[in-house]
């Protein structure tokens, strides 16, 4: 059995077991069913500030089951750096147009990647103006980008032509026949490309059998069918079935948001929380209703507005008179008891990126490839920082 196969099984036997704790949403639900089997824990997140939902907790001091599921999450979720060489110097004007967070990684993921034979042609999946493969494509290897958005083609062809670089734009929905095949001379390289895009990448990658290939996935709930499609015969296997609301677990986590972002975020969450108190009353029913996402500008209508518009949005009854007031402070407050409670679900965002990562590695594995797999940048760079390097 291989090492993947070992931590999938760990990891599956993880998620499975405590599934009941992680595949609730506080957003959604007024009481979560945990609740009831962990009446302490649950009594002390609700008591906790908005603020404090922000910092980092001591896991020991809070009520188990915490502290041994946090141990065992960062146990089995634990993961290497991949090694990574040094970047060489680039001229200022070859990121002049990047945005420089987004820079660092392409620089991270590009240092990472270390192959047996050197690559003799990159090819860019999902490229946009195809910044990640001019910078592999620096030292003279030959390069093609594959992009859709036919904007971003005739951006990354000007790019590149200035830059000096050899390089083939190519307007490509991928998804479709690829118009030229990916010859198997081809390294293909994908940073942050979404769920079906590199779950394509992966299966044209095998079927045309390219000896090489590099992945950091991202938005593994950006699918076209409402469950997951296991890609490994060991995922086929599993007793986990995944739909859309699981494969978004992984990507709560975010880090690059400024002050005024958090606000704005935390003001429309409150809201919708508030309307959600609200459409519950007025429907006589204590569900959740889904919601639209809205421009930020419905936040300068005022609260009550707000409240109004939206339910005339979803075709329900105006509000009769309110303590809008009180209705507001209600929704920041449970907005709060969310974010706290969510704590305990995020535990297991990490376990379930890797089960879903592995679960690529194993497929790969089986088609005969040799598979590393580790973290190419920190996680404050980019929590997606999963890197699959995979040789024949």
């Amino acid at each position: 059995m291989s090492e993947s196969l070992q931590r999938f099984l760990a990891l599956d036997a993880f998620l499975l077991e405590h599934q009941g704790l992680w595949r609730p949403r506080p957003f959604t639900a007024l009481h979560l069913p945990w609740e009831k089997d962990c009446p302490e824990l649950a009594h002390w997140l609700r008591q906790r500030s908005l603020e404090d939902a922000e910092h980092t907790i001591i896991v020991e001091d809070v009520p188990a089951p915490f502290a041994e599921l946090a141990r065992q999450a960062e146990r089995l979720a634990r993961l290497q750096p991949l090694p990574s060489r040094p970047v060489a110097p680039v001229a200022a004007r070859t990121s002049a147009h990047i945005p420089g967070r987004k820079w660092q990684q392409i620089q991270a993921f590009s240092s990472a990647l270390q192959f047996t034979e050197k690559p003799g042609h990159w090819l860019d999946w999902c490229a946009g103006k195809g910044h990640l493969g001019r910078l592999l494509a620096l030292d003279g290897t030959p390069l093609t980008c594959l992009e859709w958005n036919a904007a971003l083609v005739e951006e990354g062809r000007r790019l590149s032509q200035r830059a000096g670089i050899r390089a083939q734009h190519r307007q490509q929905d991928v998804m479709a026949e690829l118009h030229d095949g990916l010859p198997a001379s081809y390294t293909p390289v994908a940073l942050h490309a979404c769920g079906d895009l590199h779950c394509r990448l992966l299966r044209v990658a095998i079927e045309q059998g390219c000896r090489q290939l590099a992945l950091a996935p991202c938005c593994y709930n950006r699918i076209a069918s409402d469950q997951y499609q296991p890609l490994s015969q060991a995922a086929l296997g599993s007793a986990l079935h995944l739909d859309k609301d699981d494969l978004g677990l992984p990507l709560s986590e975010t880090v690059t948001a400024g002050a005024r972002e958090r606000r704005q975020r935390d003001q429309s969450m409150a809201w919708r929380l508030g309307f959600d108190l609200y459409q519950r009353q007025a429907r006589q029913t204590d569900s959740y209703l889904p919601t639209p996402s809205l421009p930020s500008a419905w936040l300068r209508k005022g609260f009550e507005h707000y409240i109004r518009d939206l339910a005339r949005l979803k075709m329900l009854p105006g509000p009769a008179l309110q303590d809008w007031q009180a209705l507001e402070r209600a929704g920041w407050e449970r907005l709060a008891q969310v974010r706290n409670l969510e704590r305990l679900r995020n535990l297991f965002r990490r376990p379930l990126e890797l089960w879903l990562a592995l679960d690529r590695a194993l497929l790969l594995e089986e088609h005969g490839y040799r598979v590393r797999l580790g973290t190419f940048c920190a996680a404050s760079l980019t929590p997606r920082n999963l890197l699959l390097l995979a040789e024949r």
